[in-house]
């Protein structure tokens, strides 16, 4: 396979000379780099290299050039390689201008110079943007490939599971590939019996479960100790959180999660407000780099889902799902919230073909220049129209409440009114939805006028709230009349005595009635239902677990 491009230009040769040899003495085994001080031949070998089917990842430019200035080459450039990631090399003179193009040309990243040292200022920058473009684009692949199609179910949860794991695949829907079509008929003899994986090293799973593809794709699905300090339930924002803090202070940290980490904020496809992100960031990106940066400070993450806990104090043993039981001096609970499943008649027949739970980016391209819907008027629903609203023809909100303001960020609903290509209809409910071998249209009705009538459209992503799942541990732990866990001053108390507590002191905040057993994020009762206060709390938990420690 043929290595793609970096392309760098600056008119500034001591400067040209530097980046490059920073550069190719990083990433020589993994992209050819090129380089020169003239903006237009820069053009013209990038159009040569069009011509040539070659692949170019990155462009480097100097703002200050004499034939045309970075934003302009960058835009150029864009425009021929338009999934190329962008980099404006920037004097503090220039910071303005590099902000501006954030919003002009989709910059992707402004770097002011000098960059030393490269492995602090430059590297770093350059391997998520790298990494973000061999995520999205299509190259020769040698990797896992899944043999699917469109309108089958499991075809999209395993889709799902992989992407949400950010395990790289190669996505084959047979009915557009007569020769994957052939090849599949021939492992499975039943062309119904989708999805078919195959692996690089010559291994065909049939209609796999998740846990068979996650042993097989390298996931940890057995923990390597059977006690640790710390173990942490569910790698949202809050448990990640909690293992970055807890591992890097020397913490023996288990953290186990039964879908992917970072959890509800993980399927969102923009969070525009989280803080040090200008531009955004999608959930997944968020929780690859916190997942990378936790696994740095050595905490294990396992892929398998809590069934039971008992407690014998100082111990907390958890059994998996597996029947392996796992013991720790404390527990942190940050299992967030699970989605909320709506009831309606049609919806659980078209689950996964045409019905969605959250944004299932992943069906994106399947929907590009069509007719959807999305249920729900809060931000995650917010988030998703606007998403949406980049590939399908048009986005139809449906939302109860009488108003987007009732639940949405303002800035969300502002962009929303902005957007052509995205419709409100509030007042109103979703009766049924229905179609053949896919979904069709969705029956809704005008609340204030009792008015049924029906609406074509391809495909309906459902956000209607959240709930916690903490069934398992609610006969020994505290929770509310909704299923969060109380912690610190929210426990029930007699007397001034939380139930069933044993020690001299009060419980710490984020404590529950049990000793050593914590809870942060969206699972915990009266907590912010922010990543922000998710990632706060987690972190949070961490002091109070060293606390707690000390008296064991």
């Amino acid at each position: 396979m043929k290595l793609p491009f970096i392309i760098i230009v600056d008119d500034d040769e001591h400067v040209l000379r530097a980046i490059q040899r920073d550069i190719r003495n990083e990433y020589r085994d993994a992209y050819r780099v090129s380089a020169t001080d003239s903006a237009i031949e820069a053009l013209e070998l990038i159009n040569e290299l069009k011509m040539k089917n070659e692949t170019v990842a990155l462009f480097i430019s100097d703002q200050r050039m004499p034939e045309m200035d970075g934003v302009v080459f960058l835009e150029k450039a864009k425009e021929i390689y338009p999934d190329a990631k962008l980099i404006l090399l920037t004097a503090y003179s220039d910071i303005e201008v590099a902000i501006k193009a954030i919003n002009d040309i989709k910059l992707d990243y402004y770097l002011l110079k000098p960059w030393n040292p490269p492995e602090e200022k430059l590297y770093p920058v350059l391997n998520d943007l790298l990494y973000d473009w061999t995520e999205n684009v299509r190259l020769p692949y040698d990797g896992i490939r899944l043999l699917g199609a469109r309108w089958s179910a499991q075809s999209f949860s395993v889709k799902e599971f992989l992407s949400r794991n950010l395990i790289p695949y190669q996505w084959i829907d047979i009915d557009f590939d007569e020769p994957m079509k052939e090849l599949a008929l021939s492992i499975t003899g039943d062309i119904n019996k989708l999805p078919v994986v195959l692996f690089p090293d010559g291994l065909q799973m049939i209609m796999p479960s998740i846990s068979e593809i996650a042993e097989k794709a390298g996931l940890r699905t057995h923990a390597e100790l059977p006690f640790y300090d710390l173990v942490i339930v569910g790698a949202g924002p809050a448990g990640l959180a909690a293992a970055l803090y807890g591992a890097s202070e020397g913490l023996k940290t288990l953290i186990v999660e039964q879908n992917a980490p970072g959890g509800q904020a993980g399927s969102s496809s923009q969070i525009e407000n989280y803080l040090g992100f200008p531009s955004g960031i999608s959930g997944a990106d968020l929780a690859r780099r916190a997942t990378t940066q936790v696994k740095r400070f050595g905490a294990e993450i396992l892929a398998d889902e809590i069934v039971s806990m008992k407690i014998e104090q100082p111990y907390k043993i958890l059994k998996l799902r597996n029947g392996i039981e796992v013991s720790s001096y404390a527990v942190v609970f940050a299992s967030g919230v699970s989605v909320r499943m709506f009831e309606a008649e049609g919806i659980e027949q078209f689950l996964g073909t045409g019905v969605y739970y959250g944004a299932a980016m992943t069906e994106a391209a399947t929907y590009k220049g069509q007719d959807v819907c999305i249920l729900g008027g809060a931000n995650s629903a917010g988030q998703g129209a606007l998403f949406f609203a980049r590939y399908a023809s048009s986005v139809t909100m449906i939302v109860r409440a009488s108003s987007l303001n009732k639940a949405m960020s303002n800035y969300l609903v502002e962009r929303i009114n902005s957007t052509n290509n995205i419709k409100v209809l509030l007042e109103t409910e979703v009766c049924s939805v229905s179609g053949k071998d896919k979904m069709e249209k969705i029956t809704l009705k005008y609340i204030p006028e009792n008015k049924v009538y029906e609406l074509d459209t391809s495909a309906v992503f459902i956000f209607i709230g959240a709930a916690p799942k903490t069934e398992l541990i609610n006969t020994i732990i505290e929770i509310d009349d909704k299923g969060y866990i109380l912690t610190g001053p929210d426990l029930p108390r007699r007397e001034n005595i939380v139930k069933g507590w044993t020690l001299d002191r009060d419980p710490f905040l984020l404590e529950t009635n049990v000793p050593g057993v914590f809870a942060a994020g969206d699972v915990r009762s009266g907590s912010g239902k922010r990543v922000a206060s998710a990632v706060g709390e987690g972190s949070a938990a961490i002091g109070m677990v060293h606390k707690y420690l000390e008296t064991v």
